[in-house]
């Protein structure tokens, strides 16, 4: 990638993305290392077609610049604040998928788990190209207290997610591969549609985040 913002050097994101051909599949972490002062940093996902470095440089672009991930074939990722609103809303959906009766309801929804858990929700709906891309960082403030969810059914499976560090500790990174495949998956929102796979996964966040924190908390995927 040609250009990457930086974090502060406490930040730890896991960026978690779905194979569009597996509903399931193993993760493994990888530390990766640059030689700008970038935090350190760790992937779950295992991809090996030139898919992923599409789909990391497109429509997940975002997923790239949370990590401080390079992609290979010097694709670079979009930056279009122009497409962000100018009145801060925790939903942005430049896809059209979302009626402004659900984008209302799923912003209280997140407001009230930011409120109860101190998690904060973001959700990015696109289709690649159309997308702000790399100008959400500043525009939501990303952190390691965040959540950036982004609906794109580019490439099949329509749920991606970008997990900062401190709610990693928290929620089990199983839950969120269970959440992509139960809500996310090409059969349930091409049936249902692209709105029902974000309102599920929405309210499904939620009702993990208010769990206890235990052996067994967001165990289903409700």
């Amino acid at each position: 990638m040609a250009s990457l913002f930086h974090l502060p050097s406490s930040l730890t994101f896991r960026k978690i993305c779905h194979s569009p051909i597996k509903a399931s599949h193993s993760h493994s972490r990888i530390s990766v290392k640059n030689e700008n002062p970038l935090p350190k940093l760790s992937k779950i996902s295992e991809f090996s077609s030139k898919t992923l470095n599409f789909l990391l440089s497109g429509s997940l672009a975002l997923a790239v610049s949370l990590t401080g991930v390079g992609i290979a074939e010097g694709k670079v990722g979009v930056n279009k604040p122009e497409l962000l609103p100018k009145e801060f809303t925790p939903v942005i959906d430049v896809a059209g998928f979302l009626s402004d009766g659900q984008e209302k309801r799923l912003a209280q929804e997140i407001t009230d788990i930011e409120k109860d858990t101190g998690f904060k929700l973001r959700v990015l709906a696109q289709n690649y190209p159309d997308t702000p891309g790399l100008a959400i960082k500043d525009y939501w403030q990303v952190d390691d207290r965040t959540i950036v969810f982004v609906a794109d059914p580019t490439f099949g499976n329509i749920l991606n997610f970008n997990v900062g560090a401190t709610v990693d500790l928290d929620i089990p990174r199983s839950f969120w591969s269970r959440l992509a495949g139960t809500y996310g998956n090409m059969f349930y929102w091409k049936e249902k549609g692209e709105d029902a796979s974000i309102e599920a996964a929405v309210m499904a966040i939620s009702s993990c985040l208010r769990e206890p924190v235990g052996p067994n908390n967001c165990s289903e995927v409700k």
